[in-house]
């Protein structure tokens, strides 16, 4: 009986531990989504056009891009559990500067900086829970922190709304800043819990303190399996030591395949327009023929909801029907909304008022594809397809790929947007020629349509293939669709 008492206790230590760490995904997710409910407000109090705009929010995605490519070595050094600590404090610190910013470059300092945060703590996060969680429930903790990403951004889409303003009243052109602000409240959280939460047995281990590391383990694994955990991390860190190696593996011949899928599902990801609904939805609903930033916000926050539903309903599906089958059902549902959202655009003087209600229906048909295929998928394909020696090197490559496809994305997509728009059909907005977004949602549509083409010939169905199976194909120089 008080086995099973203490089998109780440690999972639920663990649950714990992992719904702390997680507020990482959390704050993640809001400091990302939270800059498009108030682009229309400080738009407007600093006088900026959407060339600004697309400085600021890929300010962001800049400090992210630096925060992962040094998060690793530094994490190996201090280890997991203080470098999530630094990753809060940079979200505190980096919410007051942004809602407190004077100035333009202000701003985007402000958000350079919390976005080392976000690349810190998309790297840092993932890795403390799966080493703190015992091996039975790893991946759904492990997803966890992808799910409170989607619900860190609809928590930002519900935040921005708390404190719109409608035009015209008292503090409209400020009301941005307690949007950003309020970002403090989930870092402190998450800093606070963090303060009580133990290293991982596999980084203490590593470090030499077998002592403590046996100590965690007591708490957090079952009693009978200690022993055996323990044995198992010293064998993985031995095996670690002896197949150590350096990027020439990389771009060894038969990794060639790999790193194409990785490189390539990432970019198919990000340039088939996902971050151009995350951080400019309301702009966006604007041009459709919202009245107002306030409803605009509102509209996106439906979108927030939707994006949550369906990143739960993709946990049980891409187990389920496999990787190839996800791909190919998601990506195709989104070619065609996007094909569908810029002939809204296109013809919006025939649809009139009508095209607000089609293009966020079409909008929402949209991210739900997303978020059964794309999202999911780029994330656990680029974990599975490299070799075990050069597994870590592998998946920072695709993590990097991720980070800027995603800011090149953010920088172009209202130059895009004034580049391919057809004469006479410019969105007139407060007295600004914005263009019309029907040839962008376009464009992303034909590269949906080559990544169909593409993900033909190199996404692999890794559904019930060992990560062994897989090193072995690509070793007999086999192609991704014969796995």
């Amino acid at each position: 009986m008080a086995k099973k008492e203490d089998k109780k206790h440690n999972k639920a230590f663990v649950i714990v531990i992992a719904t702390v760490a997680s507020t990482g995904g959390l704050l993640f997710g809001f400091d990302t989504g939270v800059i498009s409910g108030a682009i229309p407000y400080f738009q407007k109090e600093f006088l900026i056009n959407n060339s600004w705009v697309e400085i600021i929010t890929t300010s962001g995605l800049a400090g992210a891009v630096i925060g992962a490519m040094f998060c690793g070595r530094i994490a190996d050094i201090i280890g997991r559990k203080k470098v999530i600590l630094a990753s809060s404090l940079i979200f505190i610190i980096g919410a007051l500067w942004s809602g407190m910013a004077p100035s333009v470059q202000a701003l985007i300092g402000a958000r350079f900086f919390i976005g080392l945060a976000i690349g810190v703590s998309s790297f840092a996060v993932p890795l403390y829970i799966a080493e703190i969680s015992p091996a039975r429930i790893r991946g759904i903790l492990v997803s966890l922190f992808q799910l409170l990403i989607t619900i860190g951004i609809m928590v930002a889409y519900f935040s921005d709304l708390a404190f719109a303003l409608p035009e015209g009243a008292p503090g409209y052109d400020t009301c941005w800043r307690p949007m950003f602000i309020i970002g403090v409240i989930p870092a402190f959280i998450m800093f606070a819990g963090m303060i009580l939460l133990p290293e991982t047995p596999r980084w203490l281990m590593n470090q030499g303190f077998e002592e403590k590391s046996l100590e965690v383990l007591g708490k957090i694994e079952d009693p009978q399996l200690v022993e055996s955990v323990i044995l198992k991390i010293k064998e993985e860190i031995e095996l670690v030591k002896l197949n150590r190696t350096g990027w020439k593996e990389v771009f060894k011949p038969w990794v060639k395949t790999p790193l194409i899928i990785a490189v390539g599902i990432m970019f198919i990801q990000q340039f088939t327009g996902i971050n151009t609904i995350i951080y400019y939805s309301p702009k966006i609903f604007l041009m459709s023929g919202f009245d107002g930033a306030r409803a605009a916000i509102l509209a996106s926050v439906s979108v927030g909801v939707v994006t949550v539903l369906f990143t739960i309903l993709s946990l049980f599906l891409v187990d389920k029907l496999g990787r190839r089958k996800l791909y190919f059902v998601g990506l195709s549902g989104m070619v065609i909304s996007l094909i569908a959202i810029g002939v809204c655009f296109e013809f919006q003087p025939v649809l009139g008022d009508a095209v607000k209600q089609i293009t966020i229906g079409l909008v929402w048909v949209y991210c739900a594809f997303y978020c059964i295929s794309l999202g999911p998928l780029g994330w656990l394909i680029i974990s599975e397809v490299f070799p075990f020696k050069i597994r870590g090197i592998g998946t920072s490559i695709g993590s990097l790929s991720n980070w800027l496809f995603n800011g090149l994305v953010a920088f172009t997509f209202f130059k895009i947007v004034k580049g391919l728009t057809l004469s006479g059909t410019d969105i007139i907005l407060n007295n600004e020629n914005l263009g019309n977004p029907a040839g962008a949602f376009w464009l992303y549509a034909l590269v949906g349509t080559a990544g169909l083409i593409w993900g033909y010939f190199y996404i692999p169905e890794t559904k019930g293939k060992s990560l062994e199976q897989i090193e072995e194909h690509w070793r007999n120089g086999k192609s991704p669709r014969e796995l």
